[in-house]
């Protein structure tokens, strides 16, 4: 099995504050107001899952959710 994984935006808890765009322009992009949305609703390619991770961490709202999916 391996383990790969989506990244999803709470938006109601986005205050536009872009820093995830910054990191991860390829994962996120943002709405007329500045707020974020993800723009891949499917599994994140493996090379941009190290962006994925740091813009989850660099989100001072913590509206950023990165959630396992397991393959078989």
């Amino acid at each position: 099995m391996s383990e790969r994984i989506t990244v999803r935006v709470v938006p109601e808890k986005c205050q536009g504050h872009a820093r995830c765009h910054a990191l991860a322009p390829d994962l996120f992009e943002l709405d007329e107001f500045g707020n974020a949305r993800e723009m891949r609703r499917t599994q994140v390619p493996i090379e941009l899952e190290n962006k994925a991770f740091m813009a989850q961490a660099n989100c001072p709202e913590g509206a950023i959710i990165i959630e396992d999916i397991v393959e078989e």
